[in-house]
């Protein structure tokens, strides 16, 4: 069974609500009949009836839940609880009430502080920094949480490389050009996400272009250094650093190039140096590999909310919909 079907069928089996808050978008509403149909999720659409009726035109999303924020009844509680939380930095309950029935990501995310929702999935035709910006400012980081971070989930069709081929990329969503410390902590947390999702083993190669020593760089320093944080931390964890992608991935080169790793030739989880990196990486393998990569799904955040790629199709969302949901099940 494929990684997104075992997902889908986890998540049929905990129903959660999902928003969804990008009405403005045709691909919501073909994703939105996909996912009432399979019984992935009950889902929240965010829009006014006339834009929603306009865009799910010829689409069955009759076992949604359509709200106006402009109609909603509880509109002045959530106006009085972001003003409470923005309060600090100035917000006032008139700009509050602006901003909840004008940006609707704001809106959903307030849904879920509220305990009217679940978990939120955007980015279809908003950037990543206005679909995590309102997560940030409004349900805060998890307990524990040192950062922040997002990942790809990204199934290779026929490889048995990784886990059956399914692989976690991190950081390939959100943090530019993380320290030492920082990669460590998105190591530590994407490790934990893969083996929520993927119910396997994570074996976490921290990705560089050298390996163990193979060349010299302040890039190179970065990452070893990174690499003995992580293991210092999590010395329970299968983990090792440095490695060049071929040696983290293929056994013959691992053998040669780092013998005695017990990452090395096995890994699953690509934990990259950069942003650039990890992006270009995904989307290397998503587009000439015809991948299927779903996200970024993020981690760190209080409750589940996830971004799309605004190239994402509408089985992307449907996909990263049903990852949100098995994230809100495990908070349960």
């Amino acid at each position: 069974m494929r990684f997104i079907d075992r997902i889908k069928e986890r998540a049929k089996k905990n129903k959660k609500t999902i928003v969804l808050p990008e009405s403005e978008d045709r691909r919501t509403f073909v994703a939105a009949e996909k996912i009432l149909k399979e019984g992935i999720a009950d889902l929240i659409i965010i829009g006014d009836e006339e834009t929603v009726h306009k865009g799910s035109r010829g689409r069955d999303i009759s076992g949604a839940t359509i709200i106006d924020p402009a109609k909603f009844e509880k509109l002045d509680a959530y106006v009085d609880k972001f003003t409470e939380l923005r309060a600090k930095k100035g917000m006032t309950k008139e700009k509050a009430r602006e901003i909840l029935l004008t940006n609707y990501p704001y809106f959903g995310v307030m849904m879920v502080k509220m305990g009217d929702a679940d978990g939120l999935v955007s980015g279809a035709c908003h950037s990543s920094a206005d679909t995590l910006r309102p997560c940030l400012q409004i349900l805060k980081t998890k307990p524990g949480t040192r950062l922040v971070s997002a990942f790809f989930v990204v199934s290779v069709p026929d490889c048995e490389l990784g886990s059956h081929g399914t692989f976690v990329f991190a950081d390939a969503g959100l943090n530019q050009n993380p320290n030492p410390a920082e990669l460590a902590a998105i190591a530590e947390s994407s490790a934990e996400s893969f083996e929520l999702l993927v119910e396997d083993r994570p074996k976490i190669a921290m990705l560089s272009h050298s390996t163990k020593g193979s060349a010299s760089h302040p890039d190179v320093d970065k990452v070893v250094e990174a690499t003995r944080i992580a293991q210092e931390e999590c010395p329970d964890l299968f983990l090792d650093g440095e490695l060049q992608l071929d040696a983290a991935l293929i056994p013959e080169i691992a053998a040669f190039k780092a013998p005695g790793s017990k990452v090395a030739g096995k890994a699953n989880v690509l934990v990259f140096p950069d942003l650039d990196a990890g992006n270009i990486g995904y989307k290397l393998v998503q587009r000439l590999a015809k991948a299927d990569a779903y996200g970024p799904i993020t981690q760190g955040i209080a409750a589940p909310v996830n971004d799309l790629s605004r190239g994402c199709s509408a089985d992307d969302i449907v996909g990263v919909v049903a990852i949100t949901a098995v994230q809100c099940a495990a908070q349960d």
